[in-house]
């Protein structure tokens, strides 16, 4: 069992926040403050332009700066190193989370591995462009983990340092961290706990770009997969080939000629795809895994 009332550390990445960071940190202190524990805040200032780093410095935290952008994951491992706590929290500061539930959200740890604050509410909910993505990368994650997923990129979290110090040469650097975060822990049977809470309106710009962030967002998700559990998603594409084969062997009952080739096709990929599958979990192990990932693109 672990400690109840050990200690808490907080990371706060921060680029160009200072609409909501002031207000971000008080809440947080005010909040922490209350709780009976042990605690501290450490914001990270990823190479802002602006006044975050004057505002943080001013409220007394922990101040880590890069001297240029590197990105929100690379913030949050070095939050990380910086941190002499070991439980780690993670909140932005843009406003959007709730600071007051981080407490319940320390609380409720326990013995897990994770526990994730998940979002619900129209601000997060947002545009209609966002949903066809989300539901596929959320189907994908809990078809890979066997698990239900309500928010896998939630940047309200609490989690055992060491345990994701075990993962850290596959954790991007970008804002994708949360997602990988989660699948590794999940693919390798750590436990994880969801909380709902309420998410707002951010303060300031935002720094998320639909397109590109999507594009990464799949790449973690893939290449988590692959990591922990590559299997699951061969399986996927090979039942993908033998649907795709069944589909054309229909039509080349009736139509005949190129579609009986094609079928025949279809199949041997699938079969194909499949053998590649028992090969990558062969060659890397009962998880499947060979190495880190590049990163994200």
């Amino acid at each position: 069992m672990t400690d109840p009332n050990e200690g808490v550390s907080v990371i706060v990445p921060a680029w160009n926040e200072e609409a909501g960071i002031g207000e971000t940190l008080s809440a947080l202190k005010e909040a922490l403050s209350a709780s009976g524990r042990e605690w501290e805040v450490i914001v990270v200032d990823d190479g802002s332009s602006d006044r975050t780093a004057e505002i943080a410095s001013a409220a007394g935290v922990v101040l880590v700066r890069h001297a240029v952008n590197i990105g929100y994951g690379r913030s949050l491992q070095d939050g990380m190193q910086a941190a002499r706590f070991p439980r780690i929290a993670t909140v932005d500061a843009d406003g959007t989370y709730p600071v007051r539930e981080l407490p319940r959200l320390v609380a409720e740890l326990g013995d897990c591995a994770m526990v994730v604050g998940a979002r619900q509410g129209p601000a997060y909910r947002g545009s209609l462009l966002k949903h066809p993505a989300r539901w596929a990368f959320r189907w994908l994650a809990e078809f890979a983990s066997g698990t239900r997923i309500p928010d896998i990129n939630s940047g309200l979290r609490v989690f055992r340092k060491e345990a994701a110090e075990a993962f850290l040469d596959t954790l991007p650097n970008g804002f994708s961290f949360p997602t990988t975060l989660t699948l590794a822990f999940l693919l390798n049977g750590r436990g994880v706990r969801y909380l709902p809470i309420d998410y707002a309106e951010r303060k300031g710009n935002s720094k998320v770009r639909l397109v590109r962030d999507t594009l990464r967002a799949a790449q973690a998700i893939v290449t988590s997969i692959v990591l922990y559990n590559p299997l699951k998603l061969f399986l996927l594409l090979a039942a993908i080939c033998c649907v795709l084969s069944a589909g054309l062997s229909v039509v080349a009952c009736v139509k005949g000629g190129a579609f009986t080739l094609l079928a025949g096709e279809a199949f041997f990929l699938g079969i194909l795809v499949f053998a590649i599958g028992l090969h990558a979990v062969r060659s890397g192990g009962p998880s499947g895994r060979r190495g880190p990932p590049e990163g994200d693109p």
